[in-house]
């Protein structure tokens, strides 16, 4: 025991018993090649980097878009104010940016891209899938803290990197025309199928009634019965309007959302005057209206068809003015989105950095030289040592044997 303590010792003291002089010493008798090797990698680099294409960047910076208040949304907030009820939550995208980021990298603007500037061609790439990757790998897009995007290009013609980068910008603006990414774009278009829909309904209606008078001979009303229908047809398409933009909300609001509970609150109101309407305990207020039920039994088939055309006459005025706000808002919104800086060919490179090149190649050369030259003065040191020669003969036969 006593003497494998002493043979750790002795190990020991033959790796440690040396100090930083002695380091020093030993660099200094290999100061040739500490100095050589890494001036010899600085040169290769150089040489190098010499044959490397000069890559120019084309940036391109957006300003992040707004999210202004719609036509609607600013009609009830100026109600809220009337009524004393404060506006409920935003109703626009949290981060727009983003949204306009991922538009930026998706599928269809990189391959519009690549048939717009042959980038198949230029990038001398056999298939989609790998001209994609080629773009994605040139391209940089992102959105900085004040949500500001930019969009960054690489190529070895300036002013390809420039074309490419306002590319991107141009197909952002087709593809968000053709796209609804806001709250506007998505009522239009939900306006704009609802008010087809009512159009062909109105169009059979206005059919049905004509075929109704050639068969009935009946061609007018008297003003009594007319005012009924047309008061009835009335709120029926004011319920139905109000039952759409109910229902509508149900997708983002909460139902403590004060414009929601507003709109229900009025669903009901016009639900009741209806139900007074058609039943004919009239409005309260003196009306004299007859009930629809005493219409004259002769007269009945022209009257349902009568008030099935004036119901889908009001329907479809009051979905046609919902669809002319929604389109305002958003050609409105479509031209938030503004060129910041637009990219211009460059004049300096901004591929390679051939002095830092230089400096690294020479740096990582240097400390690899030094590391070398010194473990190898330490293998000697051990080698030198018979009781450590002997182990670390052991350690690699041990490293040997399976």
């Amino acid at each position: 025991m006593a003497e494998h303590n002493h043979s750790e010792l002795t190990a020991s003291n033959a790796v440690s018993d040396f100090s930083l002089l002695d380091i020093l010493t030993v660099l200094a008798r290999r100061k040739r090649l500490i100095i050589g090797i890494p001036v010899a990698a600085a040169v290769l680099t150089a040489a190098v980097s010499m044959l490397l294409p000069n890559i120019y960047t084309g940036t391109t910076r957006l300003l992040p878009p707004q999210q202004n208040q719609s036509s609607a949304a600013m009609i009830l907030g100026q109600l809220s104010g009337l009524t004393g009820i404060g506006g409920g939550g935003g109703l626009g995208i949290k981060n727009p940016s983003d949204i306009y980021v991922g538009m930026l990298e998706s599928r269809s603007v990189a391959d519009s891209l690549i048939k717009r500037f042959d980038l198949q061609k230029r990038f001398d790439t056999n298939s989609m899938v790998e001209t994609r990757k080629e773009l994605d790998r040139v391209s940089s897009i992102a959105a900085g803290k004040e949500g500001i995007i930019e969009i960054s290009v690489e190529d070895e013609d300036p002013k390809v990197a420039a074309d490419i980068a306002n590319g991107y910008v141009d197909e952002l603006t087709k593809l968000s025309q053709s796209l609804a990414i806001t709250d506007a774009a998505q009522r239009r278009l939900f306006f704009e199928r609802q008010l087809k829909i009512t159009k062909d309904a109105l169009a059979s209606a206005e059919v049905a009634l004509k075929q109704t008078q050639e068969s009935t001979g009946l061609i007018q009303l008297d003003g009594q019965a007319q005012a009924v229908i047309q008061a009835v047809a009335e709120l029926r398409g004011q319920v139905l309007v109000k039952e759409v933009e109910v229902n509508a909300m149900q997708s983002f609001a909460t139902g403590q959302n004060p414009d929601y509970v507003r709109a229900r609150e009025e669903l009901a109101g016009l639900k009741a005057q209806l139900k007074k309407l058609e039943s004919g305990a009239g409005t309260g207020n003196g009306d004299v209206l007859i009930p629809t039920g005493k219409i004259p039994q002769a007269g009945l088939e022209y009257v349902r068809k009568y008030r099935d055309v004036k119901y889908q006459e009001t329907v479809f005025e009051l979905l046609a003015k919902q669809y002319e706000l929604a389109k305002m808002d958003e050609a409105r919104e479509a031209s938030l989105i503004q060129v910041l800086d637009k990219a211009i060919p460059m004049d300096k490179k901004s591929k390679p950095r051939r002095s830092m090149l230089v400096i690294v190649a020479a740096l990582l050369a240097g400390v690899l030289v030094v590391c070398y030259v010194v473990a190898t003065w330490l293998y000697r040191r051990i080698i030198d040592d018979p009781s450590e020669g002997a182990r670390l003969r052991q350690l690699v036969a041990a490293f040997r044997t399976r």
